[in-house]
């Protein structure tokens, strides 16, 4: 097979995943990411994107499948991108996840770290989420069979799902996602049939016309509770009036006496929402527990979506900063408190340090709530020049528990750790690349003692990472602690 620049086709063997959940393959000096193909695979691929050092491709034909290769329980797999990984077995999903842990810190970061153990899995791989948001939408994705068939095609201007990925405007209609709650389903396809049945039109995000804009499913593992809620523009159309008479009416009298139903008008032209809402049943918020503790969560509140996980998660965090009775803690980028309050069962005071107000204020009402007094939160920029001269406000702590948003840390706060230089370090995050990123930044007085994978997101090549770090043994960083 001649291989010149005009080849569309070639025949490649997957050898490894990228952190994308891409297959990877090698040929004449060329990187192949091939999407759909899992380590194992021969596979013709056809490319369709080429640039100097590598190309991307999709799948033509599996000429022989990989040993690791499964069937997608899923309809939507393939098309819907949420669940990349479905087609690869478990077993693998998580060596894979703590390879990409594993390549983060030492190829992108350099960094020799003492010992990676192996990634935790996840008690369940699927109806494990806590929380899902659907969108409605004006411009149905259409499958290949629909496109190709002769025959008519219809709701083809509506549809309640999840987004195509880099498709904003384009929504998959889903029937059974499987990943949430199985009664989430039940929920999705009885307020989509109605909305059809009202000829109600889904919200267009260009034109800002319509009325039916998102529908929230969240749920809690610890009361077997749900909460449902719809999201709408202000009322337009008649038909508009009559499915809400509906949902308000007639829907929220057949759900089931622990799931509570909840109202949001949306009118404005951000696609993000975190605004008033009306009880229609129930109340507004769900009971979670970790490790004892107990949390409120509120309607639009961040909360880790894999519940089944999350008590063995935090457990981890809290045990791997070996807190005593008399140590000070900061929890850098607490939240809601998820972790700061589990630990401070075990510290005389803890700080947790966060710059959304709200989560603040869902901090100290689940510290009220547990009758805790030694965690304290406060509502600061992390990231801002002046941070230094803040956080010299507060007690100095011997331990630091940081969880930040996947873009890490700012470098103004990792100069503040460095000049605390606490004996110990906990560090937790979604996205190894930028974990492994600061923890090479703060090399020059801590060693990564050890890194521990923890599969919070199946059937995705998504992974939150512990690194666990120690300041290291030299006299002008010992105080004497």
């Amino acid at each position: 097979m001649s291989r010149t620049s005009e080849i569309k086709f070639v025949e490649l063997e997957i050898e490894s995943a990228a952190f994308t959940g891409v297959g990877v393959a090698r040929l004449d000096n060329l990187v192949y990411f091939v999407k759909g193909a899992v380590p194992g695979d021969i596979v013709k691929a056809r490319i369709i994107k080429k640039k100097k050092k590598h190309c991307e491709a999709v799948i033509e034909e599996i000429i022989v499948p990989s040993a690791h290769r499964i069937e997608p329980i899923c309809s939507h797999f393939g098309i819907c991108g949420g669940c990349s990984w479905q087609n690869l077995d478990y077993s693998q999903q998580i060596f894979w996840k703590r390879q990409h842990v594993i390549d983060s810190f030492q190829r992108i970061a350099g960094l020799n770290v003492e010992t990676y153990n192996e990634t935790v899995p996840s008690e369940r791989q699927f109806f494990f989420r806590n929380k899902m948001e659907f969108s409605f939408g004006d411009s149905r994705w259409l499958t290949d069979e629909e496109i190709q068939s002769e025959s008519e095609i219809h709701n083809k201007n509506f549809a309640l799902g999840l987004h195509i990925a880099g498709r904003f405007d384009k929504i998959l209609d889903i029937q059974e996602c499987y990943i949430q709650p199985e009664f989430g389903n039940k929920i999705l396809n009885l307020i989509r049939n109605k909305a059809l049945e009202f000829d109600v039109k889904a919200y267009n995000l260009k034109s800002h016309n319509g009325f039916l804009r998102n529908l929230i499913i969240r749920s809690s593992l610890y009361s077997s509770e749900m909460m449902i809620i719809l999201l709408t523009d202000e009322i337009k159309e008649e038909s508009d009036k009559k499915f809400l008479n509906w949902y308000y009416e007639e829907f929220s009298k057949e759900m089931p006496e622990n799931i509570s139903v909840l109202h949001s008008f949306h009118t404005g032209f951000s696609p993000v929402y975190f605004g008033d809402y009306i009880i229609i049943k129930g109340k507004d918020y769900l009971i979670e527990e970790i490790d004892g503790i107990k949390f409120r969560i509120s309607p639009f509140s961040f909360f880790q979506t894999n519940s089944y996980q999350l008590n063995k998660f935090i457990k981890y965090i809290v045990n791997s900063a070996d807190i005593t009775s008399d140590s000070i803690v900061w929890d850098l980028y607490c939240g809601a408190g998820s972790i700061t309050l589990p630990a401070s069962k075990r510290a005389k005071e803890i700080f947790g340090f966060e710059i959304s107000e709200s989560s603040i204020k869902d901090a100290n009402t689940n510290k009220e709530m547990n009758n805790i007094e030694n965690a304290n939160f406060y509502s600061i920029d992390l990231h801002s020049k002046e941070i230094s001269s803040k956080l010299k406000e507060f007690p100095e702590p011997v331990r630091i528990i940081i969880d930040p948003p996947r873009a890490g840390m700012h470098k103004n706060l990792i100069q503040v750790i460095k000049e605390i230089a606490p004996p110990k370090i906990v560090y937790v995050s979604c996205n190894p690349t930028t974990q492994a990123r600061d923890c090479a930044e703060l090399s020059e007085i801590f060693e990564v003692k050890s890194v521990t994978p923890f599969d919070m997101f199946p059937q995705t090549y998504h992974i939150e990472s512990i690194a666990v770090l120690e300041r290291k043994l030299r006299q002008s960083y010992d105080k004497n602690l």
